[in-house]
């Protein structure tokens, strides 16, 4: 246990957090927001009230459940085992969706520089899988090497987007952003509605602001104000990024760019900066794919050591990467891309997106409606338990509207995974159930 002198301060811990948040998920939106107009801006002010909210509740789950596991653990405190498989397995799912949706973000900023990669939906397929397999590979010789890669790596997607929202408007102009504001023509609720799956995309990883509060100094208090600020910060500079960005180019080019970070600086400057960024960007994907990917690896080895997964899932080598496991989600990964193949990398990319959100509501909403039942269990004072079920409430009836805001084909496809869980963890409970007659 870290002494005092050891323990992160608040400015600390608010950094941490913030980039974690930051990765690759801004890095495509704006070309995906974009295909509803500037009206969109509309959409991150509601997510950014929905992810504080969110922050906040895993904030106080995190320093009052102890137990391993992170939001399968907070939802069994309320919902008993099978919701610790279901969140588990539904978390599972969600990522490998993620790393599908990041491979196809890195392909798109692979473009410029190979051309070839967008010339038929094959081509693009071999992009994203290669992109998939060399980060999966790299995984192989564990947990040390992945952190030193990914923590240097998000920098390059964090350092233009933050530039952009600071510098960006020198080069804004209204007339632009004027004509891109409602090029639809849409209701301001459907507008609102069609943003909020894309901004919650970016806000993905919130769920982990909590998880390192033994570390940090009075964590009951530095904790939640942490991810309060980092998750304002963080939106902060969304919707700056994705607003200036509609100011300076066109709506109809920004709607179909492939590289929408790429191209705005060199509208800004030039060619060669622009192909700078986006091999910054290239950078940042590849990087937030290996976390991802290897933060799944964990996800499944921690659920087989409770034997909630097949052992298969927790067999490590000898640097504790477990490979057997990272092999099996690599197949998934790409069953899925074959299955998502689109000649339109931006319209492949919405499709992942909106299916990994809203499986992610599922352990999301598991989680956050554990947060009363930890409060009690931790006899906390009143006030705060008013306030913690409060806005914990206000977390999960945003996380029903995320799922609503996915699409009726999302939530289709979304559901029938879902409840295959289900015919999993019968197995799960036949066997235990088993066991506990010898």
């Amino acid at each position: 246990m870290a002494s005092e002198s050891n323990k992160m301060g608040l400015v600390g811990l608010t950094t941490i957090v913030t980039v974690n948040m930051m990765g690759s998920g801004i890095i495509m939106l704006p070309a995906s927001l974009a295909q509803t107009g500037a009206i969109s801006l509309l959409s991150w002010l509601v997510t950014a009230v929905g992810a504080m909210c969110i922050a906040y509740a895993f904030a106080k789950c995190g320093m009052y459940c102890n137990r391993d596991g992170g939001m399968s653990a907070y939802a069994s405190e309320a919902h008993g085992k099978s919701s610790f498989f279901i969140a588990s397995y539904t978390y599972y799912v969600c990522l490998v969706i993620s790393a599908v949706a990041i491979a196809v973000s890195a392909a798109g900023y692979l473009v410029p520089f190979f051309p070839w990669l967008k010339t038929s939906p094959i081509h693009t397929f071999v992009g994203v899988v290669s992109i998939l397999v060399v980060t999966m590979v790299a995984n192989f010789w564990g947990p040390r090497i992945t952190g030193q890669i990914s923590s240097f790596t998000v920098w390059g997607i964090i350092i233009p987007v933050v530039g952009l929202s600071v510098i960006g408007w020198f080069w804004f102009k209204p007339d632009v952003f004027a004509e891109a504001w409602n090029p639809h023509h849409d209701g301001t609720v459907t507008a609102i509605s069609s943003g909020i799956a894309l901004t919650l995309w970016a806000f993905l990883g919130i769920e982990s602001a909590g998880a390192n509060s033994g570390a940090v100094e009075n964590p009951e208090k530095n904790v939640p104000l942490a991810c309060m600020l980092a998750t304002s910060f963080t939106a902060v500079v969304y919707i700056a990024s994705t607003s200036v960005i509609q100011g300076i180019i066109p709506n109809h080019e920004l709607a179909v760019s492939d590289a929408p970070f790429g191209l705005v600086y060199t509208y800004m400057f030039n060619e060669t900066v622009g192909m700078v960024i986006t091999a910054l960007a290239v950078i940042a994907c590849i990087g937030s794919l290996l976390g991802w990917q290897f933060t799944n690896a964990q996800v499944s080895k921690a659920a087989a050591d409770i034997n909630l997964f097949p052992k298969i899932f927790g067999e490590v080598n000898h640097a504790n990467a477990p490979i057997k496991g990272m092999l099996i989600m690599l197949g998934l990964e790409l069953i899925l891309a074959l299955m998502t193949i689109s000649p339109n990398l931006v319209k492949q990319f919405n499709v992942l997106l909106n299916l990994a959100v809203f499986i992610n509501m599922v352990p999301y909403i598991l989680s956050l409606t554990g947060l009363e039942v930890i409060l009690r269990n931790n006899k906390v004072k009143d006030s705060e338990y008013k306030i913690g079920a409060a806005v914990g409430t206000v977390a999960v009836v945003y996380s029903i509207y995320g799922v609503y805001a996915c699409g009726q084909s999302a939530v289709f496809w979304g559901s029938i995974l879902t409840l295959f869980g289900y015919i999993f963890y019968g197995f799960v409970a036949g066997r235990d159930a088993q066991h506990a007659l010898r």
